[in-house]
């Protein structure tokens, strides 16, 4: 099955198509080969437990979703799917020692396409994808593309103080060029703004990790410095900040388009029908797949971003609260609680762990990341395979007792 989970994280980056399929195969492949008292442990621990929960919610949404059509229960059903694969790496990788396997095969696969990124910046003709706004992005889109550099710049900027607390002084040089590489295309070639808010936390627990308080001052005021220098350097970042503040000022509900889509606008009238429609069903929601019938209705002798009708709220707390209510909204934080507790750990492997929680928890404010291909499967595969290494790590540490015990016979020796 690694091989097949290597195949998986490889493709990550590149396809949602080859992606859903090798996840597919990868379910049933850990099923035959799970034995029935470890996976009973594994899906008794929080962290397996409750993606499993939310899954079955998410299943029993659909029989209360009235007057909403059968696909669309099944599709937003079928996005929540991919959570049924978490508690299964959780149990794989407990037993697996390849994990450092698939984290350096997701750093590979996005090296290339940083390294393509480039090159479709340089030469848009060479991308795969042309979309608009889609500048050195050759597959899949912007939002997609910064979620997964900026990950992987702050892990191998981490990695890059592991090789320095051990004196591997070509080894941070080489990790830290390639995490300048991925945070210089962030910066100059694209980047999502919802990376404004989720990268400067990151950087934050970057800080905490490898940092005392001392050298924390004065690393705070280099990046400080460093940002200040970015911004007067770079027009994508001073394109892409202005155009928040710009869009969310000209806020009207009734406005109508201009040139571009007013995205974070856009947002703003998104959040407000969603709490709307959760007032009228707080407890249980509207049910699995639900929310493009609600826009539909409210946007009936609309005009404008008051007339949009979309089936994602771009905020996975809405997204959750509005299908399934309260008890949505617990589930979901309390997954996204249970992995922060599962990966509160000095051990390098919680630590890139807990990055991908905090992101996907961050990044959700602004879209509803667990329901999003790229960004839900990143979060799934990240967790699961980190989440089973560290299980692995610390059943072999030897418990208090046996330790007493062995320190003992040493000392009667």
């Amino acid at each position: 099955m690694d091989i097949v989970v290597l195949a998986l994280v490889a493709g990550l980056p590149w396809s949602t198509s080859l992606t859903s399929i090798l996840g597919i195969v990868l379910i049933f492949g850990i099923l035959t080969t799970v034995r029935t008292e470890r996976m009973l442990a594994t899906i008794s621990h929080p962290a397996g437990a409750l993606p499993l929960a939310l899954v079955l919610l998410a299943a029993i949404g659909v029989t209360w979703a009235s007057g909403v059509p059968w696909p669309e229960r099944l599709s937003a059903l079928g996005k929540m799917t991919k959570l049924l694969l978490l508690p299964l790496l959780l149990f794989h990788f407990q037993s697996s020692p390849r994990a450092k396997w698939m984290f350096a095969t997701f750093v590979g696969s996005n090296m290339v396409l940083l390294v393509y990124s480039f090159v479709a910046s340089a030469v848009p003709e060479l991308a795969i994808v042309q979309r608009v706004g889609g500048h050195g992005v050759p597959v899949r889109n912007y939002i997609d593309q910064s979620q997964g550099f900026s990950l992987v710049a702050v892990a191998l900027a981490g990695l890059a103080f592991e090789a320095a607390s051990q004196q591997k002084h070509y080894r941070v040089a080489a990790l830290g060029a390639v995490s300048l590489l991925f945070f210089a295309n962030l910066a100059f070639i694209n980047v999502a703004r919802t990376a404004f808010f989720y990268l400067p936390i990151l950087l934050v627990l970057l800080t905490i990790r490898y940092s005392s308080r001392k050298t924390a001052s004065v690393g705070f005021i280099g990046v400080c410095i460093l940002c200040g220098a970015l911004w007067q350097t770079s027009p994508n970042l001073q394109r892409k900040v202005s155009a928040i503040f710009i869009e969310v000022a000209a806020f009207q509900p009734d406005a109508e388009f201009g040139e571009k889509e007013p995205s974070a606008a856009e947002r703003l009238e998104f959040w407000r029908k969603s709490f709307q429609f959760i007032e009228r069903v707080p407890v249980l929601g509207h049910g699995t797949g639900s929310i493009r019938r609600l826009f539909e209705q409210e946007s009936i002798g609309r005009t404008g971003i008051s007339a949009l009708v979309v089936s994602n709220p771009h905020n996975q707390t809405l997204a959750a609260a509005v299908q399934w209510g309260s008890v949505g909204i617990l589930l979901v934080w309390a997954m996204w609680i249970a992995h922060l507790r599962l990966f509160c750990s000095t051990a390098l492997v919680a630590w890139i762990g807990m990055l991908a929680t905090v992101q996907n928890i961050a990044s959700s404010i602004f879209n509803s990341h667990l329901m999003d291909a790229y960004e839900g499967w990143l979060y799934v595969l990240v967790v699961g395979i980190a989440g089973g290494e560290l299980l692995r790590i610390e059943s072999r540490k030897p418990a208090p007792l046996d330790s007493a015990i062995a320190l003992g016979s040493r000392n009667v020796e």
